[in-house]
C-alpha cells in the first residue's frame, strides 16, 4: 500500500553531494575524532586546496562544522572538521507527520480536546511572558504590544487594525512605554481606542499546514497562548476570540479590554 503523499517534512533533506564532495562528508560522519584538511586530502587522494574547498562548501552548507585542535606546543593552532549530526540518513525531518499523530492521540485520549489544548496553550502563554512587577501595571495598549512581540517571536507576522478594518501599528500613536508606569496615577488605563474591540490578522501561521487539518485543536492552543499572555501581564486585555482561516492564510483574533486589570 502506498502512503498518502510524503511523510518527510518538505525541504528537509540535506542537499545531495556527489562526487568528492560525498566521499569527504563520508569520511567526516565515519571518523571517530574531527579531520584536518590535510587529513581530508590524504584520504580522499585530492590536492591540499582541494580538501579545503570542498570542506569550506560543507561548511557553507550547514554539514559540516571548523574547530582548532588544541596545541601543546607553541604555533598555529590546527584547523579540523566534524560532520554535522542529521536527524535521519540524508537529514530529512517529519515533525509534521509527529504532530498529525500527536494530534491524533489528543482527540481521542482525551474527554474534551478544545478544552486541553486551550489549557496548554494558556499554560505556554504564561511560560513565555515575564511577569511585570507586583506594582507595575500595564495598560491595554502596552499588552497588546507585547503579545503581538510574542505572536512574532512564535513564527506569526500579526497586523493590528480596528474592526473597521483600518490597519494600524500597536503602541505607533504613542510611545511604547507612555502605557507603563509602576506608579499610581500612571497614564497605564488611558488607552485611544477605549473599549472597542481589536482584531490581529495574524499571517503565516508557523502550523499552517497541520491546523488545516485540525483548527479545532491548533487553534485553540494558539487562543490559549494569548489569553495566558495578557493574563501573566494583569492588563486590562482579554483575548476573546481566534477565528481560523478567514482567507487561506490569515486568521483572525479579537482582542477587547475589561473593565479591570
Amino acid at each position: 500500500m502506498t502512503p498518502r503523499g510524503p511523510l518527510t517534512d518538505p525541504g528537509s533533506r540535506a542537499p545531495a553531494q556527489r562526487g568528492k564532495r560525498a566521499s569527504v562528508l563520508r569520511l567526516l560522519r565515519e571518523a571517530d575524532a574531527p579531520l584536518s584538511a590535510a587529513d581530508i586530502a590524504e584520504r580522499v587522494g585530492v590536492h591540499l586546496n582541494t580538501a579545503r574547498f570542498h570542506l569550506d562548501a560543507l561548511v557553507a552548507d550547514g554539514q559540516a562544522v571548523r574547530a582548532t585542535a588544541p596545541r601543546e606546543e607553541p604555533g598555529r593552532p590546527k584547523v579540523v572538521y566534524s560532520a554535522v549530526a542529521t536527524e535521519g540518513p540524508d537529514g530529512s525531518r517529519s515533525f509534521r507527520l509527529l504532530s498529525d499523530i500527536l494530534l491524533g492521540v489528543v482527540s481521542s485520549a482525551v474527554d474534551d480536546p478544545v478544552a486541553a489544548a486551550t489549557r496548554a496553550g494558556h499554560a505556554w502563554g504564561a511560560y513565555l511572558t515575564d511577569a511585570p512587577a507586583p506594582t507595575e501595571r500595564i495598560g491595554a495598549q502596552e499588552a497588546e504590544r507585547r503579545l503581538v512581540a510574542t505572536l512574532e517571536a512564535v513564527g506569526f507576522a500579526p497586523e493590528a487594525e480596528t474592526e473597521a478594518g483600518t490597519g494600524a501599528d500597536p503602541g505607533a500613536d504613542s510611545d511604547p512605554g507612555a502605557d507603563s508606569d509602576p506608579g499610581t496615577g500612571s497614564r497605564a488605563d488611558e488607552d485611544p481606542r477605549g473599549s472597542a474591540g481589536r482584531r490581529l490578522r495574524l499571517h503565516h501561521c508557523p502550523f499552517r499546514e497541520v491546523a488545516m487539518r485540525r483548527p479545532d485543536i491548533v487553534c485553540a492552543i494558539h487562543l490559549g497562548l494569548m489569553r495566558g499572555t495578557v493574563e501573566t501581564l494583569r492588563a486590562p486585555l482579554t483575548a476573546e476570540s481566534l477565528e481560523p482561516f478567514v482567507t487561506p492564510h490569515v486568521c483572525v483574533a479579537t482582542l477587547r479590554r475589561t473593565d479591570a486589570a
